[in-house]
């Protein structure tokens, strides 16, 4: 076992040294063919971010006004087909950056399939590794395209074109007991809108990121580990100040996600939230100015254990 974790380290430091809802247009039970009917087409002038319901994880879709893209995550292995051709349904053959926050199955399980499907341009992940054979498939995918892996942490600026930007704003730390706490946060900012994308990041992130003094007010906020209470904490929610927040996670999963205490701190501050074990996939539209849903609000009831 060891020695396979040393041989997955060594690959990858080799790697880094080489370089209750309803949609507002559709009935709320979605079918199989949700991936066509939540698409939304671009449009000239709009930041366009596709929270894609991949059940019991995370993948978010970043259309820049530019023509840019980023995907951030790509859900479990079983999801890396729906993710593929989701994507692909919008036209997209290219991936300018991809972002794997940290390597857990349910965030870069299907990741090796995006990379063999698409042209993708950088590549990130958080300097960690881990003894799974999702991460071993990633590495592979990533070696046989010849694709660089860059370090994922904070300070590192991402390339969505004019108008938009975007840094990340943790990892802030080299090592971590709790791998959720590598992951990989993103703000993202498009004139007078902004989104806060924060992987599984628990409370030591979200605490490494107050005392570091980011501006972490964002209008969007992708609410940490599935709205678990390990993250999402109060000083935390009110130093980002949302207007809205999204969860992403699947119906009845095992960890009874989103939990209660998360919950009722978004709905004691009046925040409408939005749910892909309720709604299905989320698209949300920015003009620069005002952001806009595909979906109405889900509520504020707890996840059901399986």
């Amino acid at each position: 076992m060891f020695k396979k974790i040393a041989i997955f380290g060594l690959i990858f430091v080799l790697f880094f040294s080489l370089a209750g809802c309803a949609t507002s247009t559709t009935n709320f039970n979605q079918s199989q063919n949700e991936v066509q009917n939540a698409t939304v087409k671009s449009e000239d002038g709009l930041l366009k971010v596709h929270f894609i319901d991949v059940g019991q994880g995370d993948s978010i879709f970043i259309e820049s006004p530019g023509g840019k893209t980023m995907l951030i995550d790509a859900g479990v292995p079983e999801m890396g087909k729906k993710v593929v051709d989701y994507i692909k349904s919008l036209g997209v053959t290219k991936i300018d950056i991809l972002v794997g926050t940290y390597p857990h199955e349910d965030h870069i399980g299907g990741m090796d399939r995006v990379i063999e499907s698409f042209e993708i341009g950088k590549f990130y992940m958080p300097k960690v590794t881990t003894n799974t054979r999702t991460f071993e498939y990633v590495l592979n995918a990533a070696k046989n395209k010849g694709l660089k892996i860059d370090v994922a942490k904070a300070g590192v600026t991402l390339d969505l074109g004019h108008s938009v930007s975007a840094e990340m704003i943790a990892p802030n730390s080299s090592k971590y007991d709790d791998l959720n706490e590598y992951s990989a946060v993103i703000k993202l900012v498009y004139k007078n809108t902004s989104f806060l994308f924060t992987g599984d990041a628990g409370a030591e992130s979200e605490r490494e990121m107050i005392e570091k003094g980011y501006d972490l007010k964002s209008d969007v906020l992708k609410v940490g580990h599935h709205g678990s209470s390990t993250s999402t904490t109060a000083s935390f929610l009110d130093d980002v100040s949302p207007k809205y927040a999204v969860i992403s996670c699947g119906k009845g999963n095992d960890y009874g996600h989103p939990h209660s205490s998360t919950l009722k701190k978004l709905k004691n501050r009046n925040i409408p939230v939005y749910r892909t074990d309720e709604c299905g996939t989320i698209v949300a539209s920015s003009d620069g100015q005002n952001i806009s849903f595909n979906v109405k609000p889900g509520d504020y009831t707890p996840g059901q254990k399986n």
